[in-house]
């Protein structure tokens, strides 16, 4: 029931004036049941370290997204304002009585569907900003330009489209005034953005822009010193492979131990297959250039903010909105911790449904293997200000 808002259908559960109270109806978002949890039968919430999703959720619930949401997703946004505001005069030391008290609890169930048996789990990943080495300018040793978003590239909000294009392309390319499908890679590859293709800076090899592209964005240290960042500003619109499942699915590398590292250096080593693996990935990524002003913190998400590591994570945006807090049930990436409080801040093509989230985990090396090694099943707990309406009996 995507097309109203988790607001109304709370509404729905209300009893009309000198009436008799009817049947309270599921709270739904996407696929998934919302069922009312006491935070107190949680083990571990929130956490020990709950000042740092406070200060994860004041960074996050005030920001204006980077595009807008569709008016359907679940969370007031008038509620979020007020827990918001709340936040902003809590202290540190107070988060755990601002978590328990400023919202209510739901675990997300994906209801039985046929043979389908009910799941109360999900699917969580990671992911991280690259580190890497570029140039300013081209050379041998800098041979993959990172390309700027081009003046004719049109973006598609989701349920977006263009007169003759395919539904399924989020973006277009504006010619005169009507709008073709933008190149895939292996064309923009082959120059067919022509003087539209406009290099920001050059890096090592096609691996490692491939690599940028698919984490979104990175930092660059340049051979002259400086550091800068590479942001996300647009994408070409085709749909996302994962190049990883192409190369178990080819028996080229089990899917056990499949880090980053090591399908990066397999790439490397078999260059004519790597160039075919990647090409079939039709997206295509564009950047802009920024400074770094907090090195603690990571690139910012779609919800507008710098990245907290390990306490931002990116969601599906068209069923949730940025800013509300997620508890993740379950030991993740080797944490003994019973569960970890997240805000949800970003999102990505390949985060679709209720119970997926991929979290933030920093920059740099380090970050990246622990985001390639984090495949978990997770209960997924979205908290929802208790502004938004009565949880059912």
């Amino acid at each position: 029931m995507r097309a109203a808002s988790l607001a109304a259908l709370l509404a729905l559960s209300l009893p009309l004036p000198g009436s008799a109270a009817p049947a309270a109806e599921p709270f739904r978002v996407g696929d998934a049941v919302l069922e009312p949890v006491d935070t107190a039968t949680l083990p571990g919430f929130p956490g020990p370290d709950a000042s740092e999703a406070l200060a994860a959720f004041r960074r996050t619930c005030s920001a204006a997204p980077a595009a807008p949401q569709p008016s359907s997703v679940a969370g007031s946004a008038e509620g979020l304002r007020a827990a918001c505001a709340r936040a902003a005069a809590t202290a540190d030391e107070a988060a755990v009585r601002f978590f328990t008290e400023a919202f209510d609890a739901y675990r997300i169930v994906r209801p039985a569907s046929g043979a389908a048996p009910e799941r109360r789990t999900g699917f969580l990943t990671g992911y991280f900003e690259p580190e890497l080495v570029g140039s300013a300018t081209p050379g041998p040793d800098f041979t993959a330009a990172v390309l700027a978003r081009p003046d004719d590239l049109v973006g598609l909000e989701p349920g977006e489209t263009r007169p003759g294009l395919d539904p399924a392309l989020r973006a277009a390319r504006r010619v005169g005034d009507a709008f073709e499908p933008y190149p895939d890679r292996a064309a923009i590859e082959d120059g067919a953005l022509g003087a539209r293709a406009r290099p920001l800076l050059y890096l090592r090899d096609a691996v490692d822009l491939f690599v940028l592209q698919v984490q979104g964005s990175g930092r660059v240290r340049l051979s002259d010193g400086r550091s800068v960042r590479v942001l996300y500003d647009g994408r070409n619109g085709r749909p996302y492979t994962s190049i990883g499942k192409l190369i178990v699915a080819e028996g080229h590398l089990p899917l056990d131990g499949l880090t980053l590292a090591r399908w990066t250096g397999w790439l490397r080593a078999h260059p004519d297959q790597a160039r075919r693996l990647m090409r079939a990935n039709a997206s295509y990524i564009f950047f802009r250039l920024a400074e770094i002003d907090d090195p603690a913190l990571g690139p910012p998400g779609g919800a507008g903010v710098p990245l907290s590591p390990s306490r931002n994570m990116a969601i599906d945006a068209t069923l949730w909105r940025y800013g509300l807090p997620f508890w993740l049930e379950g030991r993740i990436a080797g944490d003994p911790a019973p569960g970890r409080l997240v805000v949800a801040a970003d999102t990505g093509s390949a985060i679709v449904g209720p119970a997926r989230g991929d979290l933030y985990l920093g920059t740099g090396a380090e970050a990246g293997v622990r985001a390639g090694n984090l495949r978990d099943a997770v209960g997924f707990i979205v908290l929802l200000p208790k502004s938004e309406g009565p949880r059912t009996p």
